[in-house]
């Protein structure tokens, strides 16, 4: 029998972080760091975190989650012994984590590990020998870790799970499932996510006791400071679009394609146009991925290309412009990928081309984040339409103007193939 979940009343963000229960120690380090104000995630998270408990907490990306967890955590283990484990889907995410965790855990004398696949092992081993109190990691490597006996689990008295949702959407659920069982029973469990689907539900009911669920929005509610438009437009035509809109918006692009040979042939077109470019996805090494997004924070790249498979724990302030070169086939990944910009309340643009015979995939995130997306028209380019069946365009209006003798052969076609679902199982 799955346990109860609580709800959390909502409360008023805080000023500052004083009255959190936060260490006077780690207050110091906040206020150096110019963390001045809390995050609505991080006001209602961090004092149910120190006292203790199982937390779910819903919140969208670049709402402040990872200094949620790691202040509870730190402070925590500073009054008990035992070890956290963090699990994260992504390379690039637990290097993210890592750098929030280390500019509070060496006050404390805490050292922290990373586990990501793409790198050495020998310098991971040397790591875990120095005993790490906090053991950030992706569920492939740690397996290969715990398979060698360099990771005892055993001690692990405090568990992260973070970005749940993209990790089971990655294919990771049965690694998740093999390493719980090697925890202790006895722990603290924090869950967060971007989205809540049954599969997480499941997890919580099985795995933490009576959670206390910390909604921020509704799960799928996209960021509030992000315009949000899109664009129906021919395959052929959106090179030139993508040329337009460069022009018209003059800061830092984050453009997303839904597979890694999109991504290659997008970045070659760009710096062949004289445009500034890099790429992220799995056929890049962790060194090449992580010189691109060093890169791109730099100013040295306009423009980041990236597929859903690599995006996951890009933390880059001050992104003016998310452009969805591809739609996206899962509707939740429409929501994290629009919420790399517009990030801690700051403002933002996404655009999103969406080809004619795509109006179920339109329709879906619609349903998602429960709202229309804003139908735009550039002067240079012929106004298409959604083929027949598309509620988006009903939505609008323009049921009048669909062609219908097109209908049977929309609801036939065939799904495009998902790449990143083939390949779900590969290691990071």
């Amino acid at each position: 029998m799955p346990n109860t979940i609580k709800n959390v009343v909502p409360a008023e963000p805080n000023l500052t972080f004083f009255g959190l229960g936060i260490a006077p120690k780690i207050l110091e380090i906040l206020e150096k760091n110019k963390f001045k104000t809390p995050t609505p995630i991080q006001f209602k998270a961090i004092p149910i975190g120190l006292e203790g408990k199982d937390i779910m907490g819903i919140a969208q990306t670049g709402t402040g989650k990872t200094l949620a967890f790691a202040i509870p955590v730190i402070q925590r283990l500073a009054q008990k012994t035992g070890n956290c484990m963090v699990l994260v889907p992504t390379r690039e995410l637990a290097l993210q984590v890592d750098e929030t965790f280390r500019k509070i855990a060496p006050l404390f004398k805490m050292n922290t590990a990373v586990l990501i696949g793409g790198a050495p092992m020998e310098p991971q081993v040397r790591q875990l020998r120095a005993n790490p109190r906090v053991i950030i990691a992706t569920p492939g490597r740690l397996l290969d870790h715990m398979s060698q006996w360099n990771v005892m689990p055993n001690d692990v008295n405090i568990l992260v799970i973070d970005e749940a949702d993209r990790m089971l959407d990655m294919g990771f659920a049965p690694q998740i499932e093999k390493i719980l069982k090697f925890l202790p029973k006895d722990r603290q469990t924090m869950l967060f996510s971007a989205t809540m689907p049954q599969t997480i539900l499941k997890i919580a009911g099985s795995h933490m006791k009576l959670p206390v669920s910390v909604e921020i929005a509704r799960s799928g509610t996209t960021a509030e400071g992000v315009i949000q438009e899109l664009f129906i437009v021919q395959k052929e035509a959106k090179k030139r679009l993508l040329t337009k809109i460069l022009q018209q918006y003059h800061g830092s692009v984050l453009l997303f394609s839904r597979t890694k040979f999109g991504a290659k042939k997008i970045t070659r077109g760009l710096r062949d146009s004289g445009i500034s470019a890099a790429e992220i996805h799995s056929d890049r090494s962790l060194a090449q991925r992580k010189d691109a997004l060093d890169g791109f924070k730099a100013g040295r790249h306009r423009v980041l290309v990236a597929t859903d498979i690599a995006a996951r724990g890009i933390d880059v302030t001050n992104i003016e412009l998310v452009i969805n070169y591809d739609i996206p086939e899962d509707p939740e990944n429409y929501v994290h990928r629009i919420g790399r910009t517009g990030r801690a309340g700051a403002k933002g643009r996404a655009i999103s081309f969406a080809m004619p015979d795509q109006a179920e995939d339109v329709r879906n995130i619609e349903k998602l984040i429960q709202t229309p997306l804003p139908l735009k028209k550039h002067p240079d380019f012929p106004e298409e339409k959604f083929i027949a069946g598309s509620s988006s365009a009903k939505s609008r209006g323009n049921n009048r103007q669909h062609h219908h003798g097109n209908r049977n052969q929309h609801s036939q076609r065939k799904p495009q193939k998902n790449f990143f679902k083939k390949s779900s199982n590969r290691r990071f």
